[in-house]
């Protein structure tokens, strides 16, 4: 029961720390563009880049994966073990579906990254590198996103963390599923690449 009880808490934590809307938070403090206007209409780093400013998309990426970190290691201090798993998998339930802005966040890409970094740095540093490798070959974020998150449970695997692996086999198909759009476009060559604000004003 205890572990039961500890195990929801952390989970809460981690939605509590993943809801916090930073792409939002930093544009409206800069009175800048509200992403929700542009491309995707998501809170995300990638749409924020949209907004034409570079620095805050690059404060956005950073700061949604330290509150997917943050949830994990603040939690494993105290509890660590399975609550990590529970605070990991809400805060990234957390960024997707934030109840400050009716359920409506990001995709997901940084927090995984996050997450997946305080749980299992090297299966952080495969993510991010097959991230960069994709993105620089494609300029595809989002192609660069399903294929790294994809890799992510094997390369888990590898290293002998099955319990990682597991966790993050669940989170690759939510945020496939966040991405069915861009999944189309990209089949369809009509995807939108990293820093376009979208081909004729279409929200991509």
């Amino acid at each position: 029961m205890a572990d039961f009880v500890s195990s929801f808490l952390a989970f809460c934590f981690g939605y509590f720390c993943g809801s916090i809307p930073f792409g939002l938070l930093l544009t409206r403090l800069a009175r800048t563009q509200d992403p929700r206007l542009v491309g995707s209409g998501n809170i995300g780093a990638t749409n924020v880049l949209r907004t034409g400013r570079k620095d805050l998309a690059l404060a956005t990426l950073i700061l949604d994966a330290l509150k997917g970190a943050a949830a994990v290691l603040i939690v494993g201090y105290s509890a660590p073990g399975f609550p990590q798993f529970a605070a990991a998998f809400g805060a990234f339930l957390g960024h997707l579906f934030p109840v400050w802005l009716r359920c409506k966040g990001g995709k997901g890409v940084a927090t995984f990254f996050g997450c997946l970094l305080a749980l299992d740095w090297r299966s952080g540093l495969v993510f991010i590198a097959i991230w960069l490798s994709v993105a620089a070959a494609t300029r595809y974020s989002s192609a660069a996103a399903l294929t790294a998150s994809a890799a992510t449970p094997v390369a888990a695997l590898l290293f002998g963390r099955a319990d990682v692996a597991a966790l993050f086999s669940l989170i690759a198909l939510l945020l496939w599923f966040q991405h069915r759009a861009n999944i189309s476009r990209l089949v369809n060559g009509t995807e939108t690449k990293i820093g376009e604000t979208g081909k004729n004003g279409e929200r991509t």
